[in-house]
Order: C-alpha cells, then structure tokens, then sequence
C-alpha cells in the first residue's frame, strides 16, 4: 500500500516568510553547526581513550572484545539512522533533536566511572541513540533550509563542523590522559557537549515549513503511485536504484576505515612506542582534516559534481592504509602522514556523498533515503571493527590495515561505475 506523508503548508513562524537558502536562513543554520559541534564532540572524548582503558584498566587481551565497544556504538546508531527518517513523518525534527540529547547525558558519566567493561559498551549504545537521532537531524535540517542548490555546501558544514569537534576532542582526552590518566578527567569533558547541545536543541525552530515549500517548488512532482514508506524507500536506496546503491556502499566502507583505525590504531602505534600525546595527536587530526576539509570539498562538489570527490576520495584513503604501513619504522611520521591522507580522503567522500543522495531522493521521501544511507554508512562501524577485531585476532594488526586498504579501493572503484550525477533542481 502506498504511504505518503506531506508536510504541512509553509507557515510563518516570524514576521517574514519562509525562504529556502543558506543566506536567508543564516542564524538558525549557525545555530544547528553549533549543535552538531556538540553531538561531535561526545563522540570524539572515545577516540583515543576507550580503546586503551579496555586493555588497561579492565585487562582486556582479546582485540575483538576491547573493539566490541564500537560494535554496539555502530550499530545502534545505524539502526537509529534508519528509524529516524521513518520517525520525521510522525515528530518534528527539532522534537528528535531534542530526544537524542537527553538521551545522550549519561554517557560521559559512565566512560569516566564505569565499573565494569559492559558499562562502557552500555554507555556506547545511548550513545548511538544519541548521535543517531542528533546528527541526523541536524543534516536534514540544514538541507530543509538550504535547499536543492546548496546541497553540497550545507552538508559539508555540518559535517566539518562535527568531525572537526570529533578530532579536537581527541586531541584534547589525549593530553589529559597523559596529566591526569585515562579517566575520569577527560571523559568528563563531555558535560559540557550535552549541557550545551541540549540548550541549543530547546531553542533552533524547526524546518517542517521549508520542506513544504521545497516540495511546492520541486521541478519534478511526486508520481501517484510512488510508495515513499520506509520500506519502498530502503530497497529503492539500498539496491534499485544504482546511485544511490552506489553511494551507500561508499559510505558503508568509508565508516568501516572510521571504525577500523577507531580500535586498530591507538593499539598499532602505542605497539611501536608511542605515548598517549602522540597517538591522541594522530587520532585527532585525521577527524580534524575530515572535518575542515568538508568546506572546500561541499562548495566543489556543487560545482564540478558529486561523483569524482567520490571516486578519488576512496582512493585516497586506500593509498593513507598503504602509507601507514609503508613508513612503520617511523611510528609518528607514518601515523600522521596516514592520518592526513585519511583526513583529506575522507573529506572529499563525506558532503559529496550526502548531496548525492539528496540529488537522487524526491523531498517527499529524501528523510527515508538518508536514514537508509546513514544506515548503511554508519553499520560501517561496527562492520569495521568486528572485521578489525577478527583479523587483528587471527592475522594481526598489519593485515588488518592492508585489508581496508584493499576494500577502499575496491569501493571506490564500484561507485565510479554505479552513481551518475543528477541535480535537476540546480539553476
């Protein structure tokens, strides 16, 4: 049966009347990047820390059980990618938004004092409730506002601004793990992450009325018979349609390598001599160069297109495994040169991607499509350390950083040949 959900008309929430673009929407647009700066970094007090207070502080000996905490995190928060665009048609994003922050407060205090290794991947469930619901609002809500012309830029800010926050962050647990130990002190950080993003949450309007004007403008009318439910719209995403089966699988393996050097990397190069500084160092500028590159890469991928960033992007973070390897015998030369080709790959693949879903999805039916896609990016993560933890069990940390490799470019290679561009709405 064919289920279809319409906003409601365009309304006025002030004096002036709804408008579609980043200019006209500029306070409430800053607002959201400052939200998603938060929802960042929550997630960035676990990216040099928790893999290391799995062995050390709870004497974990099994890669695949200290990596065990990503597993929950990531597919959690791609289940809940997926309920939340099946969710906007039943709550307004910014209730959503709200919801994932409450959800999100008991985690910082559970990574400081956890008594126990399931307390940590306990924690790490709320916490994919948490960044499922928040992150996937705030990059519907900025394109809500943006409109179809500014894909590319608006998901590239969002995105910049969260994984820059990410790499701060652990930068930042980093240093402190080395003055005052792997916990409590920089897990506690992540107070002031929920306190602020709650706040802002209660105060950004939502974007159901520019979605209902987007949907009056749209070039192309939504067909009669076209099913925009859930279902309809996970197969049309996941396999039937090419580019967007293309551009799911690309996300798909771009959060496996998140995920994979999330566990595999404070454990290879803290094996080489490094310290905590160092590896924090590392592990914080690759989301740092991830993040700040969305920028450029956002505004290019509305000018030349979404596919080649795509394409060149999965290939430049196979040659940032390849590096990793290749310069071992100088641990820090190589984690930064791999972090920088990581960083920089990885933005060229993350607004183009996002844009390339929203090019190819009608706004009746786009929130289902990212959900699907966000889906299968962020199931990544735990696909990403379970494969991380299995290889690095049988075979090793080095093969497991060769097999990203190999898989990197493998995807790369698939979406050159299954997405198209398409951006009909563009002037």
């Amino acid at each position: 049966m064919k289920t279809t959900h319409v906003p409601a008309a365009p309304t006025h929430t002030s004096s002036r009347p709804v408008r579609l673009g980043l200019r006209e929407n500029r306070l409430q647009f800053t607002l959201l990047v400052i939200v998603n700066i938060c929802v960042g970094g929550l997630v960035g007090l676990e990216r040099t820390t928790v893999p290391l207070i799995g062995s050390e502080t709870f004497g974990l000996t099994s890669d695949l059980a200290v990596f065990s905490f990503i597993i929950a995190f990531g597919l959690t928060k791609a289940l809940t990618n997926l309920a939340a665009g099946a969710l906007t048609a039943r709550f307004r994003r910014k209730q959503l938004l709200v919801a994932g922050w409450l959800l999100g407060i008991p985690v910082p205090f559970a990574l400081a004092w956890a008594p126990s290794w399931g307390w940590i991947v306990a924690a790490n469930v709320l916490l994919g409730l948490n960044q499922g619901l928040t992150w996937s609002m705030t990059v519907n809500m900025k394109i809500d506002l943006v409109g179809p012309a500014r894909r590319g830029l608006a998901t590239g800010l969002n995105e910049a601004a969260g994984y820059t926050a990410v790499g701060v962050t652990a930068l930042l647990t980093g240093y402190l793990a080395t003055s005052y130990g792997l916990r409590p002190v920089p897990e506690l950080i992540g107070v002031v992450f929920v306190v602020a993003g709650l706040a802002l949450a209660l105060v950004v309007r939502d974007t159901a009325a520019h979605v209902a004007l987007e949907l009056t403008q749209h070039a192309k009318p939504l067909p009669t018979d076209e099913n925009t439910g859930l279902k309809a719209t996970f197969t049309r995403t996941s396999w039937h349609d090419r580019s967007l089966r293309g551009a799911s699988q690309a996300g798909l393996i771009n959060n496996l390598n998140d995920g994979l050097t999330w566990g595999v990397f404070p454990l290879l190069f803290t094996d080489h001599g490094l310290g905590l500084a160092a590896v924090g160092l590392i592990k914080g500028l690759y989301p740092i160069l991830w993040g700040l590159g969305q920028i450029p890469t956002g505004h290019l991928a509305d000018r030349i297109g979404r596919k080649p960033l795509i394409v060149y992007g999965m290939l430049v973070q196979a040659a940032g495994f390849v590096l990793a390897l290749a310069l071992l015998d100088r641990p820090l030369l190589a984690g930064i040169v791999s972090a920088i080709a990581l960083g920089f790959g990885t933005a060229m693949v993350y607004p183009a991607l996002i844009a390339s879903i929203s090019d190819h999805a009608h706004p009746a039916w786009r929130a289902n499509a990212l959900g699907t896609y966000r889906f299968w990016r962020d199931i990544g993560y735990a696909v990403g350390a379970l494969v991380a933890g299995i290889l690095a069990d049988t075979l090793g940390l080095n093969a497991t950083v060769i097999a990203a490799a190999v898989l990197t470019a493998a995807s790369g290679l698939l979406a050159a040949r299954w997405i198209t561009e398409h951006r009909p709405d563009t002037p």
